[in-house]
């Protein structure tokens, strides 16, 4: 199995106040963990590669940590989450494919009991290039008040022999929710969904 060789990693904290309305008490705190990695299929075609999310495991396990810390410490806080990876020129949408898992898995296990799919976009991207991470609340899909994305990027990465991991997680709505849908004090079922 091949290695996971981080180059660097990165937190990136957001707090907003307002989005042009009142300003909020408590802001809202979007946060991304993102890590480079070698591609260790980088320039060539493999035909078996998803024993490479194994690997990636430990990985995502760190990054959520440090993200739970980053919001305050205390996996409650955490309302909203998503993943998201880009494979560098010399790579396959399919190894930016390879963090569904990882990152998935590394998030539930974190929070304990999040029970939503979490959202997920991947690409394959030159130096510098941006990713718009999608959110969704962590016990219920369709809890739009919590629809959100949050740009992600690094001005050096990824190389094309490399992978750029994101993890993505918030502490509650978007600061002014007010377009209606299913709210989180009325999750219901113990699905994911509602």
């Amino acid at each position: 199995m091949p290695k996971v060789i981080i180059r660097k990693q990165s937190i990136v904290v957001e707090e907003i106040f307002h989005e042009g309305g009142p300003i909020a008490t408590v802001p809202l705190k979007r946060a991304a963990a993102l890590a480079v990695i070698k591609n260790p299929f980088a320039g060539r075609y493999e035909e078996e590669i998803s024993s490479f999310m194994e690997d990636l495991k430990p990985l995502g396990l760190s990054m959520a940590r440090r993200l739970i810390d980053a919001l305050g410490g205390n996996p409650s806080l955490v309302e909203g989450y998503g993943k998201g990876a880009i494979s560098g020129a010399a790579g396959e949408v399919e190894h930016a494919a390879l963090w569904h898992v990882p990152g998935g898995y590394a998030m539930r296990e974190s929070l304990g009991d999040a029970l939503a799919i979490v959202p997920s976009t991947k690409k394959v991207g030159g130096t510098g290039a941006r990713l718009d991470v999608p959110i969704t609340h962590v016990d219920a899909s369709y809890v739009r008040s919590h629809f959100d994305a949050m740009e992600i990027g690094m001005n050096d990465s990824p190389r094309a022999d490399e992978l750029l991991l994101v993890l993505v997680m918030t502490t509650g709505a978007r600061v002014h929710a007010r377009v209606g849908g299913l709210a989180k004090e009325d999750i219901s079922e113990k699905d994911g969904l509602r």
